[in-house]
């Protein structure tokens, strides 16, 4: 048996992952980022296959990841995590900005450091990409608390509404999405198993019933 609830309590950050093509800027939230090697530096990086910046990053070998800090609003994980770039212009939110060295916006707000990649190798791992970078260059920003998911869902995530009337409503516990029976019209058991989160592509699994 597999209790779900483990894989919830292992401690992870949030960072903003960008890249560029010859049309736009784009990025996205993402919580898995790791050193696997100090000689040479190089960070490794999950993406959900269904985010528009990891076909950027496919396509251009080239990739920032910004560490996040405690000050950041939700509006900031809202505006990168919620929405796709192919429909919005998501660098549009941005205000204090630099570009480093691999031509990549970056923001000076609401980050603590900057790394800057080269991409060397990718792994499927079935929902997720691997991505394993080399590091070009790497920036201090700030001296801000870095956040943390769980900083992020006790003290940055909206708390859910009260329970509505009518059918059942289920919450994702990583985004707040809700998914009301009533209002779609289907039951939330009766979704396929494959059925992900309509905004951060998370599974059912990650879905508790509002009390």
């Amino acid at each position: 048996m597999v209790d779900e609830s483990v894989f919830m309590k292992i401690p992870y950050g949030l960072y903003l992952l960008t890249s560029k093509n010859e049309y736009k800027d784009n990025g996205c939230i993402i919580n898995t980022v790791v050193q696997v090697t100090s000689n040479p530096n190089r960070i490794a990086v999950c993406v959900n296959k269904q985010n528009y910046t990891l076909s950027m990053i496919l396509e251009t070998k080239k990739f920032n990841v910004s560490l996040l800090t405690t000050d950041t609003p939700f509006e900031f994980v809202e505006n990168f995590g919620f929405k796709t770039g192919k429909a919005a212009d998501k660098m549009a939110y941005l205000k204090n900005t630099g570009i480093s060295e691999n031509g990549i916006i970056y923001t000076k707000d609401n980050v603590s450091t900057v790394m800057s990649a080269n991409l060397i190798e990718k792994v499927d791992c079935g929902t997720h990409i691997l991505l394993i970078g080399e590091v070009c260059e790497a920036m201090n920003i700030s001296d801000k608390e870095p956040l943390t998911y769980s900083y992020y869902q006790k003290n940055i995530k909206p708390k859910p509404k009260a329970k509505k009337s009518g059918g059942k409503v289920w919450v994702c516990q990583i985004c707040g999405y809700e998914y009301d029976e009533e209002k779609e019209g289907v039951a939330f058991e009766d979704l396929p198993s494959d059925w992900v989160c309509p905004l951060c592509k998370h599974p059912k699994s990650d879905f508790e019933l509002l009390k």
